[in-house]
């Protein structure tokens, strides 16, 4: 018999994300550094604030937050750091030998690793880990391959769609999310992410 999305979702331990067109709506924004011909340019990209709000849920709920993105920016460095990623992985055309790494270094496996995706490049991890998730925006062979679609576009909130469907299939979310309303409680101030003073 096959196993439900919500029975995957309960042994999920560790989430990671893609980023353009999962954390961002995959629109690419370069302004060039100046008017030369052969300028550098500096790349900037969208996130949504109901994303961020979610990765500080799912550090309250015991969930370790993850990036594996092909592409290199200093945007994604800078919201990583923002949110408090604890692992980030840029420029990973492959980006299953990152996953297992992640595997490795939280000692986990991959069947309690969720990854989020939305193009090709993520059927590698997609294809083996616990839980395959693909934004609405996702292409559709992703869409078919996963196990669970979010409701929401990359960029528009499906970050926090996947965490709320892995915290609430263990029953945490409603305590996850008094724990991080309660302004005495030193746990929620330690997963909050930054305020934005970058």
């Amino acid at each position: 018999m096959p196993i439900s999305a919500e029975e995957r979702a309960q042994k999920i331990k560790v989430i990671v994300f893609d980023v353009d067109g999962v954390l961002t709506d995959g629109q690419i924004f370069v302004l060039p550094e100046s008017s030369s011909a052969d300028a550098k340019g500096i790349e900037f990209k969208g996130f949504a604030a109901h994303d961020g709000l979610g990765i500080s849920l799912a550090r309250l709920g015991g969930l370790r937050i993850g990036i594996i993105t092909k592409r290199r920016s200093r945007t994604v460095a800078i919201r990583a750091n923002d949110l408090k990623v604890e692992f980030i992985y840029q420029g990973q055309a492959h980006k299953l030998a990152a996953a297992e790494e992640i595997v490795a270094k939280t000692g986990t496996t991959m069947e309690e690793l969720a990854y989020v995706g939305d193009d090709i490049v993520d059927f590698p991890v997609m294809r083996i880990c616990g839980l395959a998730i693909a934004t609405a925006n996702a292409r559709p062979q992703v869409k078919a391959m996963a196990h669970y679609v979010t409701p929401n576009g990359g960029g528009h909130g499906a970050g926090r769609d996947a965490i709320d469907f892995i915290l609430a299939a263990q029953g945490s979310l409603d305590r996850v999310i008094e724990e991080y309303l309660d302004a005495e409680n030193p746990a929620a101030a330690a997963a909050d992410v930054g305020n934005g003073g970058m």
